[in-house]
């Protein structure tokens, strides 16, 4: 079966066939690093992990390159507001100085980093600063200038997107428009701030200019506009046509259609993207998780509420990236209780042999049945909820050996990334606790939020002196049954 994917572009799913044979290009939209990253934000990037991997698993390279946006990103998406970074550093109480919008952007990006490593993400194979290409910027504003496409403005240089006839093929909206094709979507006239010396109300900034703060250009200081950074670095990687560009639905409308429209303007070259995918939000109270509305989570206060973030990953991968995810803490629980299961069924498979564990001997064979049914789902459109359901058939399934089994758990994982020869070793550690023992690790957590750490140390003593040994996690903590040669040693 070929892989399809559906495609924003044309609004169908189609085979996906690369431009090049040998090596797939892909561009992921990266993030503002401004603060922190969100549980909704991540969700783009679990996304583009199981893309990744499915194309891989497919058979064909991927070169993936990933930009950090750490300059020209307003708090709208469109041409009005605050620069985020600028918010950011205003929040931090630091001199607005792009040493330290720098400074503040390699923080956050090494945060997000993070978040990605714990959620068993595969990092892209680039992954870049927006303000290490200023100049790619320039000489790409340049030649939208040389063919006619830009005018100026007392703020600015804007893209005129009267010259472009085709502007907003993404959307499939015509101008001043709100329905095309029975879809209801917002006016494209309505989404930007008005601004009296635009030509026409959709144009948008390529580059803002600012007296204080920016860098030196032909049209004078300032900074790139947000969506020629990556118009420009997606060519300068990737080349002046790629394969897959991805990112969330709501960077449709404004981002994505204006990085079509001057990349295809500049180049010449159309389709600028074949395959343009993006996945739903996860909303928490009927609201999209955002920064700006103060309803986000991060990682860690999952953690913190002793939920792994291989859970979260999980809990996405139960639904279609097409699905909104309204997010509850019992859907999250419950998520956990399965995952765990699963685990626990891997382990019940028995372990693998001291040759096999020295890579000398193969755990099993992949069952080629179940291979080829996996394939089949996972290349319809990532469709993830029937793949997980056919890993629970396979775990259930008495007419395969047990070592086959494992083979082809661990030949699903390579796709779904959920860590099954790590963090199933971790629950196979897991003992059941004695209650009295429970209570002092319950004394002892409740010791370390109080900021009691002199009481914490001696509940970890005394709970270590009972034969137990007590290790502080990023998912909580842990507790094991020490064994004789283990507590001659601590």
């Amino acid at each position: 079966m070929p892989l399809k994917f559906y495609n924003t572009l044309t609004k169908e799913k189609e085979e996906f066939v690369p431009i090049d044979a040998k090596e797939v290009r892909m561009y992921t939209c990266g993030p503002t690093v401004y603060y922190f990253a969100h549980i909704g934000n991540l969700r783009s990037y679990i996304f583009a992990d199981i893309l990744r991997r499915t194309i891989k698993y497919s058979g064909y390279k991927v070169k993936q390159v990933m930009n950090i946006t750490d300059i020209g990103h307003l708090v709208s998406d469109a041409d009005a507001g605050e620069d985020k970074m600028t918010k950011g550093l205003l929040r931090e109480g630091k001199e607005l100085t792009l040493k330290n919008m720098r400074k503040m952007a390699e923080f956050y990006t090494e945060k997000f980093n993070h978040d990605l490593k714990r959620l068993n993400i595969e990092m892209p194979d680039g992954q870049y600063f927006a303000s290490d290409y200023v100049a790619e910027d320039i000489a790409l504003i340049q030649r939208l200038e040389e063919k006619g496409y830009t005018y100026k403005t007392r703020d600015g240089i804007y893209f005129d997107t009267e010259k472009c006839a085709d502007y907003g093929v993404l959307t499939r909206l015509k101008k001043n428009t709100t329905k095309e094709n029975g879809i209801e979507n917002a006016k494209i006239n309505t989404r930007i701030e008005v601004n009296k010396e635009k030509k026409n109300p959709q144009d948008f900034a390529l580059w803002k200019l600012d007296s204080k703060l920016g860098y030196e250009s032909p049209f004078g200081m300032g900074f790139p506009g947000w969506h020629i950074e990556c118009s420009a670095m997606g060519i300068k990687f990737l080349g002046e046509q790629f394969d897959i560009h991805t990112g969330g639905i709501d960077h449709i409308p404004i981002h994505h259609t204006n990085e079509i429209a001057q990349s295809e303007s500049a180049t010449g070259k159309k389709p600028f993207v074949r395959f343009w995918m993006h996945h739903e939000f996860v909303d928490t109270g009927g609201n999209k998780m955002a920064k700006s509305e103060g309803n986000f989570l991060r990682l860690d206060t999952l953690i913190e509420k002793g939920i792994s973030p291989i859970t979260y990953r999980f809990w996405l991968l139960m639904a279609s990236y097409h699905t909104k995810m309204n997010f509850s803490w019992e859907a999250l629980q419950a998520s956990e209780i399965a995952l765990k299961r699963l685990y626990r069924l891997y382990n019940e498979l028995g372990p693998a042999s001291a040759k096999a564990m020295a890579g000398k001997e193969e755990i099993g064979k992949v069952n080629k049945e179940y291979q080829q049914k996996f394939k089949e789902r996972i290349e319809d459109d990532l469709d993830t909820p029937r793949a997980l359901s056919l890993l629970w058939d396979l775990m259930k399934d008495e007419n395969i050996s047990n070592t086959d089994k494992k083979a082809t758990i661990l030949d699903f994982d390579r796709v779904l990334g959920l860590n099954f020869e790590n963090q199933a070793k971790e629950t196979r550690e897991e003992v059941e606790i004695p209650n009295a023992i429970q209570l002092l690790v319950t004394e002892r957590e409740n010791a370390r939020k109080n900021k009691d750490f002199q009481k914490s140390d001696a509940l970890r003593k005394e709970i270590n002196d009972l034969g137990y040994e007590l290790k502080d996690t990023e998912n909580g903590q842990k507790i094991q049954k020490i064994t004789i040669l283990e507590r001659g040693q601590v």
